[in-house]
This record gives C-alpha cells, structure tokens and sequence, in this order.
C-alpha cells in the first residue's frame, strides 16, 4: 500500500508540472456563443429512457430498441444525419446510433454515451444522465451551427454494461474499431459517464485511494474530467473549457488503467484502438450509492448541476482548434 501511495503521488506531481509547463490548450479565448441548456428538455429525455417497458439491459431487445429508437428520433428531429450501426452477438442484433455535424472527411471528434443499463432497474444516472447529455449537446450544435473543420460523431452505444463489459461486443468497441479499420483520424473522444449525481454533503465522495482525500475535495459537488496517464493535453482541454463554458466546479486525473474506475467506461475501447480519450463523469459508485440499484431513479439527479456540466462540454467543443 505504501508502494501505491508514493506512486499516486509521483502521478500527481508529474501531472501538475507537465500541466505548468506546457499550458498549450487547444480552446479558444473567446466564444460569442451563447448556450442555454434546457433542464426541462434534458429531465424529458431522462424519463422516456427510464419508463420503457422493461429495464433497457441486452436481455430485455425490445426495450433496449425502445431506447434506440427514441434517440434516433431525438437526432432526427434536431436535424442531423443520422445512422444505425448494426452488430449481432450470439444470434441476436443490437445497434449504436450515430449522429453527424461537419464536412464528411473532416477529422473526428466523438462524443459518446451508453443507453443501456445493468439488471433490472431504471439507471436514471447510469447512464439516461449522459445519453439526455448527448442529446443536448447535438441540438446546441444545431442550434449555434459553429463553423467547423472537424466531423463530430454524436454516439449512443449499446452493450456497455456487464456481462459485455472490456469485450468486443461493446457497442463502443464496434465503434472504435470501425474507425481504426477505416483508417479515420480521431482528434479526440469524450464519454459522458454518469454527469447527474451531486451532494453538498462533506464527506459524501469516496476515492479509489485514500491518498487522493489530500488533493480533491470531500463533497460531491464538482464533475471530473478522466484521462489516461501520459495523455494529459486533451484531459486538459476538456477541463478547461468546462471551466469557461459553465459553473461546475471541474477536477480532473490521469492514471494508470490500474488505479480502480479510470476505465470505467465506453472511452477504455478508444485506447485501446489508439486513440486520445476522456471520460466526463460524476464520479459514479464513488459518491452515487444509487449504482446498479433499483434507487437509481429520476428524482434522485441535480438537473441543474447536469446542465452546467452539459454546457461547459459544448462550450468545449465548439471552440476546439
């Protein structure tokens, strides 16, 4: 344990000075864009993906395409070109749906959210908080209509959770991989992770470490922004425009896979096919005791903490360089 202490804070440290001593960023000074995230829209999208008939996990197909569908309708409705990508595993077909802003050969930047759950239950932050943030974040861009050299890839995967979790029958993982076998540039990808739980309670977030307590705080209040150790420049582009574009209080890590939930999620298959990723989360079992419960309800999100951190990432990317 004291092995892992020391090495946690050599991370840190070495994390801090890169950051001092290379403050290149890839976000513009200025933005004349004003975003006004709708808490009303985006709670609308959290309901219709928790009352499905049955809990949307890959047992339960017609109520996991129920999901589907409602965001290829919200895709279509903004406006956007929109697609299906179908995949079969174990005889049975599951899709991603994915939505495009930009010029068609123009670099990619993903941005991804999950829509299925784990067992039987509503999974209000886990994951319909970051697909309802998907959502959003699509229709300001079809709102703003930001002049753009980049191709934005909006995606909502399927077959995250367990027993399909860090396999190739992730939808993120088809994904991934249909890019790289493409040969496409990826600039970049963020994953919307759980972005609707907070508490001003202190002592209401836990931490992987205990050694992590002396540098970030003891309330739930703030979105952290994930990223891999060595990958720190998007880690801090993303943080940094999180911080101009909103008033969520933003922190932000890179370590190792090792350290316990710095790959929890759709983003671990973008490393993995090579590409720069960041996870967008709430920190989720961490603080959210809600996880892959029944109690992960609706009622149970901060909607209006949820639209900060929804504008701070679509300030982020419409002033990406």
């Amino acid at each position: 344990m004291k092995k892992v202490k020391v090495l946690l804070v050599l991370i840190l440290l070495v994390t801090f000075i890169k950051a001092i001593g290379n403050p290149v960023f890839f976000v513009k000074k200025d933005s004349t864009s004003k975003i006004n995230v709708d808490t009303i829209q985006i709670k609308n999208d959290v309901l219709k993906l928790c009352t499905t008939p049955k809990a949307r996990n890959y047992k339960n197909i017609a109520s996991l395409n129920e999901a589907g569908n409602y965001i290829k309708q919200e895709f279509t409705k903004i406006g956007l070109e929109v697609s299906e990508q179908v995949f079969s595993v174990y005889g049975k077909e599951y899709k991603n749906i994915i939505a495009y802003y930009g010029p068609e050969n123009g670099e990619r930047i993903v941005i991804g959210a999950h829509y299925d759950v784990c067992g039987e239950q509503q999974g209000a932050d886990d994951n319909a908080s970051g697909v309802a943030g998907l959502l959003e974040i699509a229709r300001q861009f079809q709102v703003h209509k930001p002049k753009t050299h980049y191709r934005f890839e909006f995606v909502a995967y399927t077959l995250e959770e367990p027993p399909f979790f860090r396999t190739e029958y992730m939808g993120s993982y088809v994904h991934a991989k249909s890019l790289k076998d493409k040969g496409i540039k990826v600039k970049a990808m963020i994953s919307l992770e759980m972005i609707g739980y907070f508490s001003e309670e202190k002592k209401s977030q836990e931490y992987p470490l205990s050694i992590l307590k002396l540098f970030y705080p003891s309330k739930a209040n703030y979105i952290a922004v994930v990223g891999k150790f060595g990958k720190g420049k998007i880690t801090r582009v993303v943080k940094k425009g999180l911080r101009k574009g909103s008033d969520i209080k933003v922190k932000s890590i890179n370590a190792p896979a090792s350290v316990q939930g710095i790959d929890f999620s759709d983003h671990l298959n973008y490393w993995e096919h090579g590409f720069d990723a960041v996870m967008v989360t709430d920190t989720s079992f961490f603080r959210n005791k809600n996880y892959h419960q029944v109690t992960d309800t609706p009622e149970t999100l901060n909607y209006y903490k949820m639209a900060e951190v929804i504008k701070g990432v679509t300030y982020a990317l419409f002033n990406l360089e």
